[in-house]
């Protein structure tokens, strides 16, 4: 049986404090570096699922370094290195508290705000009468607050410069940097076969200047769809082919876990997982346009601590 990292206990050289998120485990390392360890755990509605998702950390991981390499012209990011193939390396920064969400289609937690009779979304007013999965006009950005747990909010432009949470400055160049990185992830994807559908990019700030930090356009941060067929699929009223979590978020649905006081998680098969973890696969096949290597996983942990302190005291 493949083995899936869901927990890492780490003391590097020139560790000051370690961070443990819903998907990473984050070192800090002498208030100056980032070790992020990309864990196989798997959260959907904000709560981490019982069973760890073999490969998906580094799916992710790989995915993330890629598109950080491909975007580094548009906005400075904090990556470094990836002396693993679970782990980047990267600056410090002081990560603003909002993350921005953009969105080039109607669908997904969107949809269903939209379907409840929500129509204004994050101070973006959406007019009557869409459908599932319709292009925007132009993506919309719809922020929300970075809650360390529990749900995320949404929360209009206007409120986070209002409470002072980010500067009007700082704002605008973060839209900016947003708009820019999506038109980039589209235009990779659309070379591909897909459509980059929705995503969400986190910012960070050290010495005045903002750098993109964190993953991006990974199956966790964002929504990819098949190119081929989404017309006929969307006349039809059918549903997409996807490649994102939403296909873990929709088996919860099914299963009636949404996250909600008093819901069990249903059971995780080997079979599911192993599912599961074919779909990050795939997804990395599609997207990085190369056949997925897998690093060994008998020993994952003696690995990383292996390969990340070799790289720290260099």
């Amino acid at each position: 049986m493949m083995q899936a990292l869901t927990r890492t206990d780490y003391n590097f050289p020139g560790q000051k404090s370690v961070y443990h998120g819903k998907v990473r485990d984050v070192y800090n390392i002498n208030d100056e570096l980032l070790v992020m360890v990309a864990t196989d755990r798997i959260s959907a509605f904000d709560v981490i699922l019982p069973k760890g998702i073999p490969y998906k950390g580094q799916v992710l991981n790989q995915i993330a370094a890629s598109f950080l390499d491909a975007t580094a012209d548009i906005v400075p990011n904090w990556k470094i290195a990836t002396p693993d193939p679970m782990v980047t390396v990267g600056i410090r920064c002081e990560g603003f508290r909002v993350e921005m969400i953009i969105r080039g289609y109607l669908t997904g937690s969107a949809w269903r705000d939209y379907t409840s009779g929500v129509r204004n979304l994050c101070g973006m007013i959406l007019p009557e009468g869409l459908k599932e999965n319709q292009k925007f006009p132009t993506p919309i950005i719809t922020p929300t607050t970075k809650a360390d747990e529990g749900h995320d909010e949404n929360i209009s432009k206007e409120e986070i410069i209002a409470q002072g949470l980010v500067s009007k400055e700082d704002y605008d160049q973060m839209e900016k940097y947003t708009m820019a990185l999506f038109l980039r992830g589209s235009e990779i994807a659309a070379s591909k076969g897909l459509i980059l559908v929705d995503t969400k990019y986190e910012f960070g700030k050290k010495d005045g200047k903002i750098y993109l930090i964190d993953e991006i356009h990974t199956p966790d941060s964002s929504r990819y769809f098949y190119a081929k067929g989404f017309e006929e699929r969307f006349e039809k009223g059918e549903p997409q082919k996807q490649l994102s979590k939403e296909f873990v978020r929709q088996w919860l649905i099914e299963n009636n876990f949404m996250g909600k006081t008093g819901q069990q998680v249903p059971e995780m098969s080997d079979e599911y997982v192993t599912s599961v973890s074919e779909r990050y696969i795939e997804l990395y096949e599609s997207i990085v346009g190369e056949k997925f290597v897998k690093a060994e996983t008998e020993s994952i942990l003696a690995r990383i601590e292996k390969n990340v302190s070799t790289f720290l005291v260099k």
